[in-house]
Formats: C-alpha cells, sequence, structure tokens
C-alpha cells in the first residue's frame, strides 16, 4: 500500500503530464442548471460540541458564517470551508483534554467522526464527481484518495483506549492530515473550479450538496 507521500508525488507527477484544461465555457460541472440553493449542510451536533468544549461562542459565530453562506446562493465552496474550520475546532478540543477525561474525548470523538463522515459524503457525492467532469481528475482522485486515511484514523481514535499515551499523539497526526487537506482545497483546487463556472453552475453544486448533506441528519 502506498504512503501518503508516495502518493502526492505521483499525484504531482500525473498532473505535470495532465492534458491541457477544457475551456472554461466547456465545463459542463454536471451541465448545471436552474437550482435553488437550499438549506446550508450545518453539522447537526454542533450545539453538543459546545455542551462538551467547542465553545458557545464559537458555535454562534459558526452558524451566524453559516447562514450568510446559505444566502450567497453559490457558496458550496464557502459551506466547505466553514465545515473544515468547525473539523479543526474539534481537534483542538480533543488536544486539549486529560487523560482522565475519557468521556469527553469519546463524545468529541463521535462528533468528528459524524461531520468529518458528512462533510465527506457531500463532497465524494457532488463536488469530486463534478471536479472529475470538468477535467480535474487527477487533484479528484487525489483527495478522495485521502479520505480513505481520513476513515483509518477515525477507526484508530475510537477503538483506543481514550487514556491511552497514543491518544493524543494519534489525533495531531490526524489534524495534521486534516489541516493539509482542507488547505489544498480551500487554496488550489476549489478557487480554480469555482472561478471557472457561471453563478447559475455553482448554485446548483450548492444546492446538491446541501441535498446529499441533508441524508447525513
Amino acid at each position: 500500500m502506498a504512503t501518503r507521500n508516495e502518493t502526492r508525488t505521483r499525484s504531482r507527477s500525473n498532473d505535470n503530464n495532465r492534458k491541457t484544461r477544457k475551456p472554461a465555457a466547456e465545463k459542463s460541472a454536471f451541465s448545471f442548471g436552474n437550482g435553488e440553493s437550499g438549506a446550508a449542510p450545518l453539522l447537526g451536533a454542533l450545539a453538543a460540541g459546545a455542551a462538551i468544549g467547542i465553545g458557545a461562542n464559537w458555535a454562534r459565530k459558526f452558524l451566524q458564517q453559516a447562514s450568510e453562506s446559505v444566502m450567497a446562493g453559490n457558496a458550496w465552496d464557502e459551506i466547505l470551508k466553514l465545515e473544515h474550520k468547525a473539523t479543526l475546532a474539534k481537534f483542538d478540543a480533543l488536544l486539549a483534554t486529560e487523560d482522565s477525561e475519557t468521556v469527553k474525548r469519546a463524545g468529541l470523538v463521535k462528533l468528528l467522526h459524524y461531520g468529518l463522515n458528512k462533510h465527506s459524503f457531500q463532497e465524494e457525492q457532488v463536488v469530486y464527481p463534478a471536479l472529475r467532469q470538468a477535467n480535474e481528475t487527477v487533484d479528484a482522485d487525489h483527495l478522495e484518495h485521502e479520505h480513505g486515511y481520513v476513515k483509518t484514523y477515525l477507526y484508530r481514535l475510537e477503538n483506543m483506549e481514550k487514556d491511552s499515551a497514543e491518544f493524543l499523539p494519534t489525533v495531531r497526526e490526524f489534524r495534521d492530515l486534516i489541516a493539509e487537506h482542507a488547505k489544498m482545497e480551500e487554496e488550489q483546487v476549489y478557487p480554480r473550479f469555482k472561478a471557472a463556472m457561471s453563478d447559475e453552475q455553482n448554485a446548483r453544486i450548492t444546492m446538491l450538496m446541501n441535498k446529499e448533506g441533508m441524508k447525513m441528519n
């Protein structure tokens, strides 16, 4: 099984040999047409997260930002970015726990699992397929491949003793992976992809992504 570094090296090599991308006008993005934006896929367990350590003030700020993204109508990338922030906040809450706080750790791991599963489902069902159709297959495959490591880390944390000496180091490794993954999406892949589409197409992606997110509520 290839390591993450080997996978990234291979992805960069493939990227160098990538065929010239289609002009923006040819990028169908599922031939997205008219569609309402729908409700934002807010993290369903956010209130519970605030109760066990994420912080009520942060939760209110997140909800306000998410509501503004919904009003924008075509802000699928901003919604995903907010979910990245919510996920990293959960990691930080975990890293602030003591070995004696096993119940709190178990609760945060459950919230982390829920949030990451929902986030991954939205991307895998809508965003990554749209990337592939828009001739962004290398990046889509690379990002989806990393979702496999996300599942592996979740499995490790769920099945690890919450007072284990390996718990916090594993959380730090996992957080680093998520932060790097999110940075690639937010700074490289998604801005390029969104800029190549019309407002109508972006609104369609937002609507479809929100519909998929609702399935995980």
